[in-house]
């Protein structure tokens, strides 16, 4: 069969293809994005708003970058929490609902996700435990996809029904993401199998580090730092492509679960939630080359050998550096690179963040004297630095993302009922040729 896919698909290119000017001429948007790489607008949204360029005269023009949940500025939200426990539960709060919560609505809230860690009765043995697997990222679509089963009334699509299912995924998914861990290392690597109750004490953040670790401990620094982390993933604006394919799903009116789950499978894609384990694995490959002691001599010439395509995967980019949106600075990189040099400097690790830094200021020069352009490094560059020192498996650093960005897509799922309603139908120009059916005796 093989054979003849191969030689129907060769045969097949003279026949289908579409010449690159085509686009321009009848002016469609490769990826949605018009021709200065801003998005082309396709929805209104009061959730997010991600400002990385600012407008002057009609120009698209370079800017610092900030990014506002429900109209504050994340930055905000962050330095003034105080390392308070919950801060992401308080986000979460902010992004469904509008608003921050007072004491009370606060209290009640924390109270509703803990009741929702639990799984229903025999689902780790029967679905996570009976069917491991050797992607987590499948598994999640597959263990999401489950829970349509066990909702009594899983395609009522209501607003408010769309927002309790929504809520009720946001508490369960890092538990089944914990538990598909252990689960597949058991499986595949031979590893004991160590499974904790949930901890209804704990915050979503804590009970991820108590849930992966086999004695549970975990610091006070460690959980405030993957606290933060969740928090900057927990929304960047309706045109991303998860948050888009799960409103695009949603849209035809089919339930959160499906939804969901498509919005998973995007964020599968290294070109999306997969960066921040290809930083991680740039930067591991470039210490080992050239040491973490190296001079800027050396860490310019092996950037230079990734952006000529000599070195890392071939790829000619430098993973972490740059963004679609953002230009002068990413405000998610900033924060976690403060928070990654504060729990660099507990694990003995300062040296290592140092050399991250080092690098990304080599390669953001580098790419300018290049290109004349401005770039900055993303919220990706530092993530995986963040999570390796927390003991996270690099398999969980995309699930971690996933965790971060449910609330997100809930909310854009819950507005787009609101306010938009409508099915998402956009157009395609046929530039074919027209021709005629031949009986198969004339081929």
């Amino acid at each position: 069969m093989s054979n003849l896919l191969k030689q129907s698909f060769k045969k097949s290119l003279r026949w289908t293809n579409i010449p690159n000017e085509l686009y321009s001429k009848y002016e469609v948007k490769k990826g949605l994005r018009n021709d200065d790489g801003t998005g082309v607008l396709v929805g209104l949204t009061t959730i997010s708003d991600v400002v990385g360029y600012k407008r002057v005269h009609g120009k698209k023009v370079d800017a610092y970058g900030d990014l506002y949940y429900r109209g504050i500025s994340v930055k905000e939200i962050v330095e003034n929490s105080g390392g308070n426990r919950y801060l992401f539960e308080e986000v979460c709060f902010l992004i469904l609902f509008g608003y921050l919560p007072n004491k009370r609505e606060f209290e009640e809230f924390k109270e509703v996700l803990r009741n929702e860690y639990e799984l229903p009765v025999n689902y780790l043995e029967r679905s996570i435990l009976g069917f491991p697997t050797g992607n987590l990222m499948n598994k999640l679509q597959r263990e999401v996809l489950t829970f349509y089963s066990y909702d009594d009334d899983p395609d009522n699509v209501g607003v408010f029904e769309t927002l309790q299912k929504g809520v009720r995924m946001l508490a369960k998914i890092p538990v089944i993401v914990c538990y598909s861990y252990a689960m597949k290392i058991h499986y595949f690597q031979n590893a004991s199998l160590v499974i904790h109750h949930q901890n209804k004490d704990l915050s979503i953040a804590e009970q991820i580090l108590y849930l992966l670790r086999p004695d549970g401990k975990f610091t006070p620094k460690e959980a405030e730092t993957l606290d933060t982390a969740l928090v900057l993933h927990a929304d960047h604006g309706g045109g991303n492509n998860s948050t888009f394919t799960n409103v695009v799903i949603s849209s035809t009116g089919t339930d959160i679960y499906s939804a969901l789950s498509g919005a998973i499978g995007s964020l599968k894609g290294p070109k999306h939630g997969g960066a921040n384990l290809a930083v991680k694995q740039q930067m591991e490959r470039v210490i080992n080359e050239i040491g973490l002691d190296a001079s800027d001599e050396a860490i310019l010439n092996i950037v230079q050998m990734i952006y000529d395509g000599d070195f890392n995967d071939h790829s000619g980019l430098v993973y972490g550096v740059g963004h679609a949106v953002y230009t002068l600075s990413d405000p998610r990189s900033e924060i976690l690179a403060k928070k990654c040099e504060e729990l660099a400097i507990e694990k003995n690790r300062l040296n290592e963040y140092l050399f991250y830094k080092k690098f990304a200021d080599i390669a953001i020069d580098e790419l300018y004297r290049r290109k004349g352009i401005h770039v900055c490094t993303n919220v990706d560059f530092y993530s995986g630095l963040v999570y390796d020192m927390l003991d996270i498996p690099s398999d969980l650093y995309t699930l971690l993302f996933v965790i971060g960005r449910t609330v997100g897509w809930v909310a854009h799922n819950v507005e787009a009922k609101l306010y938009s309603n409508r099915i998402i139908r956009p157009a395609t120009k046929y530039v074919g040729e027209l021709t005629h059916y031949k009986k198969r005796n004339e081929r």
